[in-house]
């Protein structure tokens, strides 16, 4: 077996909106604190951009002469034995690969979105998925403005990944990709990113087993945003009047669900609030019309002993498995969405077992144990082709 890194420097552009990876990031550096690892974090935050303003960070994005030189000094002090990206979009930048390149130390990517193989990062236009730019010159997404609506902001963004692609960053300056399912993990290899360097790696969370109790009533956690189909699930609550849904959440799209009589906006919740949430309701709701790389929401779910209702889309097709762990429908249909809502309500007993089943799949798959062997090979992996590519030259 390799030696395990003793020492690991993890790289991250945190958003302003809190968000899944943010909380991956604080789960990962602790687990790996856990185990005896030092870690150290080089952070930055995009509250930043109000400050440099946005053509400035435009440039950024590209090549951050910042993130080089904060991240190189960081490196001679603490001398990582791998690090550890996150994102890198827009402050950080890819230059931060040439750097570990620079100095010598492995680089590993998780990609927890689709943003190197497309500008708007969810493979999503005009609220069907889009696959326009996946494994070709990005120039689509410039033309429809895909990101932020804005041609400039979009021209910026696709600007970014084809120049990378032209100086050849992502085929050879990082040196181990992480997907979080299998189903990324194709996408990615579709998108251009070289196959035997990517590994599959999902999310975790350390939560340990329910008390049982009454349970009811349906459940969504996540940001309030078109992507997470929060049209189709207003209209599949209409359809179902008797049903109460409390949304827990903040962001642009709450009209959507604000006018739904059976359906509750809590706001933004302290993580030990929407746990609670999770351990006392019947079933969780998950109704993006967006591909989702590996929504932590599920896991969680899963590790209260909460079944899942989700689009049969994406990773969430592969992650739930229909009638053991919860149920999927047809994405974009309130209809079918409705169906599987009433079926939810009408067998209490079977939902019951499919929690159960969840949490069964939780320890089994995404528990921290496991997540740590997973993560301590490819480690392993990019150390070792680290030593052969010096070895050769």
């Amino acid at each position: 077996m390799e030696q395990r890194p003793s020492r690991v420097l993890i790289a991250h552009n945190a958003y302003q909106r809190r968000g899944g990876e943010d909380s991956v990031v604080e789960a990962e550096i602790a687990l790996l604190r856990s185990h005896g690892h030092e870690v150290r974090l080089y952070q930055r935050h995009n509250d930043e951009i109000v400050a440099e303003g946005r053509l400035r960070t435009a440039g950024s994005a590209f090549w951050s002469r910042r993130t080089m030189r904060e991240m190189q000094a960081m490196g001679r002090e603490f001398e990582p034995a791998v690090i550890h990206v996150h994102n890198t979009f827009p402050l950080l930048s890819p230059s931060v690969y040439w750097l570990a390149s620079r100095i010598g130390v492995p680089v590993v990517q998780t990609v927890h979105n689709f943003r190197l193989v497309c500008p708007q990062a969810m493979l999503l236009r005009d609220g069907h998925v889009c696959e326009d730019c996946l494994g070709r010159v990005p120039w689509r997404a410039v033309l429809h403005r895909c990101y932020r609506g804005s041609f400039p902001e979009s021209a910026a963004a696709a600007g970014v990944l084809a120049a990378h692609r032209v100086l050849g960053t992502y085929q050879h300056k990082v040196t181990r990709y992480i997907a979080l399912s299998e189903f990324s993990r194709a996408k990615l290899i579709e998108g251009g990113l070289p196959e035997r360097r990517i590994s599959v790696k999902p999310n975790f969370v350390d939560l340990p087993r329910p008390a049982a109790g009454e349970r009811n009533g349906a459940l969504y956690v996540g940001r309030l945003s078109p992507e997470k189909g929060l049209d189709v699930l207003g209209e599949a609550l209409r359809a179902v009047p008797g049903v109460r849904l409390r949304a827990i959440g903040s962001g642009d799209a709450g009209a959507a669900l604000r006018a739904v009589p059976n359906a509750e906006l809590c706001g933004w919740q302290p993580q030990r609030a929407v746990y609670a949430e999770m351990r006392s309701a019947s079933y969780l709701i998950l109704p993006s019309i967006c591909y989702e790389s590996f929504p932590v929401v599920l896991v969680e779910a899963f590790a209260c002993g909460l079944p899942v209702i989700a689009s049969r889309l994406g990773a969430m097709r592969e992650l739930v498995e229909e009638g053991r762990t919860g149920m999927l429908f047809e994405p974009g249909s309130p209809s079918d969405l409705a169906h599987k809502i009433s079926w939810a309500e009408q067998h209490p007993g079977l939902l019951r077992r499919m929690g159960q089943a969840a949490r069964e799949a939780y320890e089994a798959r995404y528990a921290p144990e496991t997540n740590y062997e997973q993560l301590m090979s490819v480690y392993e992996a990019a150390i070792a082709e680290s030593r052969e590519c010096a070895s050769a030259s």
